[in-house]
């Protein structure tokens, strides 16, 4: 299975230490950068990793930044992707399960490398579950038309 990696400056020791983990433990890695500690914006970054996975460059990826935030918003603008910021192993494991994310994103500054560490290790061993959530998945990259929308309160 090929990774993605990519972060903003606030998260580019964990980048660093995932991605020997990674390598490690028999995965190919794609490392989108930065590669040094210098300030960049996490969009940049962001919409980067969204990119590679949705055109099936990688088949998931592994968004960080400071707090997780910020880069997982930037993921999450590609309809075909699915970035969840995860925490801790159970919400990375249910983020495959019932909402197939191909993506998860992790705060650097919220985040240990060892839960980090058992985030991407659930999170790259769950498979997703199908049946009900299908459809409801689908519908995270189909949103519903404009004359599906409930009018805005007067």
């Amino acid at each position: 299975m090929r990774i993605a990696l990519a972060s903003d400056h606030a998260a580019i020791e964990l980048k660093s230490q995932l991605r020997e983990w990674l390598i490690e433990e028999g995965y190919e890695v794609a490392d989108l950068g930065p590669d040094t500690a210098d300030s960049v914006d996490y969009p940049d970054f962001g919409y980067k990793l969204a990119s590679v996975v949705a055109d099936g460059t990688a088949e998931r990826g592994i968004a960080l930044c400071g707090s997780g935030i910020g880069i997982s918003i930037s993921v999450n603008r590609n309809p075909l992707v699915r970035c969840a910021l995860v925490s801790e192993p159970l919400s990375a494991s249910l983020a495959r399960e019932h909402n197939d994310a191909n993506c998860i994103a992790i705060g650097a500054r919220l985040t240990g490398l060892d839960m980090a560490k058992a985030c991407v290790r659930a999170f790259l061993e769950t498979d997703f579950a199908g049946g009900r959530h299908q459809r409801r998945v689908d519908k995270l990259s189909n949103p519903p038309s404009d004359s599906d929308r409930i009018e805005p309160l007067q």
